[in-house]
């Protein structure tokens, strides 16, 4: 189970957050009247994302004594008026069999963070 706690206070917009005793920062750009501290609530979805699949790329070759040297992520949160979605470009390095690279695509698509998103997930929230 993971934990997070984020807290906010007089500095506009910037937000702390630690997580299993490691701290970081998300604030909004300046553009939105942000410092620019740290990445964008929608950057650290991305990163979630990102290193999600990155690690499980990586643990299944592993598994599997593949010899993927590298992987890649190429992530962006695109909105339209009419939808909003991901686009994710994986880069594999390594010689890796063209059947090798389409079963890593397979896995991608299974990965933990990525079957919360696709779906959506209930969020229960309590106000103290």
């Amino acid at each position: 189970m993971a934990h997070v706690h984020a807290h906010i206070g007089k500095e506009r917009y910037a937000v702390a957050i630690e997580a299993r005793g490691h701290r970081l920062t998300a604030d909004e750009p300046e553009a939105l009247c942000g410092g620019d501290t740290g990445p964008a609530p929608f950057d650290l979805l991305l990163s979630s994302l990102g290193a999600c699949t990155a690690i499980t790329l990586q643990m299944y070759a592993e598994r599997k004594q593949w010899p993927l040297e590298a992987v890649d992520i190429d992530l962006r949160y695109i909105k339209t008026v009419d939808e909003a979605h991901i686009e994710r470009a994986i880069t594999v390095t390594g010689a890796l069999a063209p059947e090798q690279k389409a079963r890593l695509a397979e896995i991608a698509e299974k990965t933990p963070v990525t079957l919360v998103l696709k779906p959506g997930i209930d969020i229960r929230t309590e106000l103290h």
